[in-house]
């Protein structure tokens, strides 16, 4: 796959190419591009897909500490590598973080959000110590063993597809989770400033999320100046995209073809 070397890092990304409106697709933690494999493949004869490894995921290297605003930055870099003037960004987890402040710090460069179970909101002070407990063991474990499964329940749901990201979790160096875990765990809340976000937003959120619940997903549906709608997905725990892709599918084909 290429790498884009901009903004100081060696971003790894696919491009389907194409005159299409462009979407960026951006991952949630623990995962990488290929969470987006069900989406691209249906959207890529119609748009032009550009999904990529954010710091410390998949292919993509971390160096020290960063920001989602610098992860936005990384994005919008990218866009200028490829030579793409605007995009939706599609964001899960925190893919809607980076996409969020994205819009508020380019507004001229992002023509559309898609927010898969994400937030504008932080972390409580019990949720850092929760999360980081969770994910210091997770950086030292020998075998994720039942705190794999754990993880990928909360954030997958699905058996099957579960097995296969454990098995990638088991080969990665943890050691390297350390900067985009305190990223995570010490986010700033954008919440106050989501009226500045004037870019059509849809929401997509599954029913079952036990990490971001659909009360912040409502909460931010009410702050947005255009947002379009909320998908509740049934069943669907933190990434619909994945356990439930006929139903994001559908909402994000509507969505691009709308605006």
């Amino acid at each position: 796959m290429p790498v884009a070397e901009v903004n100081d890092q060696k971003i790894n990304y696919s491009d389907t190419g194409g005159d299409g409106l462009v979407v960026i697709f951006s991952h949630g933690f623990l995962m990488d591009h290929s969470m987006f494999d069900s989406q691209v493949e249906v959207l890529q004869s119609d748009y032009r897909c550009v999904a990529w490894d954010e710091r410390g995921f998949g292919e993509t290297p971390v160096d020290g500490s960063f920001s989602y605003w610098d992860s936005a930055n990384d994005a919008v870099a990218l866009m200028d590598h490829l030579g793409i003037d605007t995009a939706v960004f599609v964001g899960m987890s925190q893919g809607g973080f980076l996409s969020l402040r994205a819009a508020l710090a380019h507004p001229e460069r992002v023509s559309g959000i898609v927010m898969i179970d994400s937030e504008s909101g932080a972390f409580t002070e019990e949720q850092i110590e929760g999360y980081g407990a969770m994910f210091n063991q997770w950086k030292v474990s020998d075998s994720l063993g039942e705190l794999g499964e754990t993880v990928a329940g909360m954030i997958i749901g699905d058996p099957d597809i579960s097995k296969q990201w454990i098995t990638k979790w088991e080969a990665r160096d943890r050691s390297t989770l350390q900067a985009p875990m305190e990223t995570l765990l010490f986010r700033d809340d954008v919440t106050d400033r989501m009226g500045e976000i004037n870019c059509p937003v849809l929401i997509i959120h599954g029913e079952e999320d036990q990490a971001i619940p659909m009360e912040a997903a409502e909460d931010l549906m009410g702050r947005l100046p255009d947002c379009r709608g909320l998908v509740k997905v049934p069943g669907a725990s933190h990434a619909p995209n994945m356990t439930h892709p006929e139903i994001v599918n559908d909402a994000l084909g509507s969505f691009l073809a709308e605006i």
